[in-house]
């Protein structure tokens, strides 16, 4: 549920997790998210993986030491912005889930929803309009995630989206459905 009207005690998710492939659909669904909660007057923003790593993140490689210090980053803007009263839409690969589960831990039981948007290496290799899969696998990309670095899915999200079986804006509902709103 989205909203707990109890006083003094806060169990709102603030924090939507959108972890997953290159290429899954993470940020695309993050944008239809945002797009559907603001025309509600809800106050979102997106972090978004891709974005993070031309500003705030640019100085990190793909490293698993600097792939570490990028999620702990996001982590930590996510609850500034958060506690600020945004809520925040994160769309990064995060591929550890030890890093996951410290994101998670930044946050109140109940504020952070961790959603695994799920397709399969194959599917997003298809998708890939930038490229970099085919310059993975050419070795002109080293540690890219699916291909010669590790992705460790989800063992427990709160919600897992085949973004195969589903589109983005079917999965933005199932998501704005798990928060307890309107679509």
């Amino acid at each position: 549920m989205f909203f707990n009207k109890s006083p003094g005690k806060s169990s709102a998710v603030r924090c939507v997790w959108l972890t997953g492939l290159s290429g899954a659909g993470k940020s695309t669904i993050a944008g239809l998210l945002h797009d559907r909660l603001n025309a509600q007057g809800l106050h979102s923003c997106v972090l978004d993986g891709d974005r993070l790593r031309t500003g705030l993140n640019a100085d990190l490689g793909f490293s698993e030491a600097d792939r570490i210090e990028n999620v702990r980053r996001v982590g930590e803007v996510a609850k500034l912005m958060a506690d600020a009263g945004l809520i925040v839409l994160v769309a990064v690969i995060s591929p550890y889930r030890a890093q996951r589960r410290l994101a998670r831990g930044l946050f109140a039981e109940g504020e952070f929803l961790e959603v695994f948007v799920d397709a399969p290496l194959a599917e997003c290799e298809r998708r890939d309009t930038k490229g970099l899969y085919a310059k993975a696998r050419r070795g002109e990309l080293k540690n890219f995630t699916g291909i010669d670095s590790a992705y460790q899915p989800p063992e427990a999200p709160e919600l897992r989206l085949s973004t195969v079986d589903l589109g983005a804006p079917a999965c933005a509902t199932r998501i704005l459905q798990r928060l307890g709103l309107p679509d």
